[in-house]
């Protein structure tokens, strides 16, 4: 493969950052919601492969196909901007201001629940016939993933919601490294491969990404799962994307941009 330096592809994501701020509202919205939409199909398939196979590590390890394409097709997640975005202003990229940050973030954020919740109602509708009949093992199964991963954390208070911001924090980590690996090289093939492994990491080992979350907890909600939605956005949606927050800028961005486009702008050869 084409392999580019750490120097090279981190002032790509230093670039990347740049251009999804002046992006317009029309584009940042439709990117966001098709990658919202897409990302909730990928999760639908990974649970209903873990369900048929019996098997959570071969969901886990198909569930990347989703990020994958949504990646490819320059569809954009609230995780990824995160650590993207910031840098440029960081960087004091011209026109880059702390407001246009915070409302790239807000229309992605908004982007990818419209495009996940479409998902949720699409899937719901689907297994139930337009709500006449049982969702069967597939809605069994999302209600309790539902109930235990908000009232669950909710059962052990202050500890169970930093609990579940550390579980936000770990999945943006191997997130951001899947967005920035896919910058190291300018093969396809190698792209896709980069992003599977710390995909596949995340989606195994439990950890919560917010937009999956946008996906499966009204989903769970529609199948019957027994919480609300106060509780849905307390002990899950917010200590989660604040954890996706801080994973990949704090343990992502930061740390590249600091080792790498200072240091190779101050070690030019003269």
């Amino acid at each position: 493969m084409a392999y580019l330096e750490p120097s090279e592809f981190v002032t790509k994501m230093v670039d990347s950052g740049e251009s999804k701020v002046f992006m317009s509202n029309k584009d940042t919205l439709i990117r966001a919601f098709m990658a919202g939409a897409i990302l909730a199909l990928a999760a639908m398939f990974a649970i209903t492969v873990t369900i048929k196979t019996g098997s959570p590590l071969v969901g886990a390890m198909l569930f990347p196909v989703g990020f994958i394409m949504l990646y490819l097709m320059k569809f954009d997640l609230l995780t990824g901007v995160f650590t993207l975005v910031p840098l440029a202003y960081l960087d004091k990229r011209p026109g880059v201001t702390a407001q246009r940050v915070f409302r790239n973030w807000g229309m992605v954020f908004v982007g990818n629940f419209a495009g996940a919740l479409t998902v949720a109602f699409f899937m719901s509708f689907i297994l139930t016939y337009g709500y006449s009949i049982d969702g069967g093992a597939i809605a069994e199964k999302v209600s309790s993933i539902g109930e235990s991963r908000t009232v669950g954390y909710k059962e052990h208070g202050v500890s169970g919601w930093i609990t579940i911001f550390i579980r936000g924090m770990l999945c943006n980590w191997m997130v951001s490294m899947g967005v920035v690996g896919a910058m190291i090289s300018t093969s396809a093939t190698s792209k896709m491969m980069a992003m599977w492994m710390p995909i596949m990491l995340f989606f195994f080992m439990g950890f919560e990404h917010s937009i999956v979350n946008m996906f499966l907890f009204p989903f769970s909600m529609i199948m019957g799962g027994d919480f609300t939605v106060s509780e849905y956005l307390i002990w899950n949606e917010l200590p989660t994307a604040l954890g996706n927050l801080f994973g990949g800028l704090f343990l992502v961005g930061l740390p590249l941009y600091f080792t790498h486009v200072k240091t190779g702008s101050a070690h030019q050869p003269v």
